[in-house]
């Protein structure tokens, strides 16, 4: 494994701290505006859900922050955490909800777009590609 670039331990760093942020949201001032993402077709309270989520949001910001040896993993778990949630902010857009200021169906879809940039950024921290 390379030694990571200045930018992607910028990366590593600003999304687990990004991370570390939103999972802590989760957990306390805004579990209602994430309760509404949760889909309906999941079989689980949309409390437990938020809350879960919260949890593992901070271990891997704390994670992905801290532990720069093992940043391949962790930027993959997180990556793959990104496409996970990604159901979620389908659901906000299909069922034109209204949370985080995204209170039109153009910002809902316009947000959309965030999550490739969220998993590109999770496997370019962690080193992915390797660089030449």
């Amino acid at each position: 494994m390379k030694k990571p670039s200045t930018s992607q331990n910028l990366v590593r760093l600003g999304l687990g701290a990004f991370m570390t942020f939103a999972g802590t949201s989760h957990l306390t001032f805004a579990r209602k505006p994430f309760q509404a993402q949760v889909p309906t077709w999941i079989p689980v309270n949309k409390d437990a859900v938020v809350l879960g989520s919260g949890v593992v949001e901070i271990g891997l910001g704390v994670a992905f922050a801290s532990l720069p040896r093992h940043r391949r993993i962790i930027g993959i778990a997180l990556a793959a955490f990104y496409v996970a949630i990604f159901p979620g902010n389908i659901n906000q857009y299909v069922q034109r909800l209204d949370a985080f200021n995204l209170d039109t169906d153009t910002k809902r879809f316009v947000r959309l777009f965030f999550q490739p940039a969220l998993i590109a950024g999770a496997l370019w921290g962690a080193g992915l590609p390797d660089r030449d």
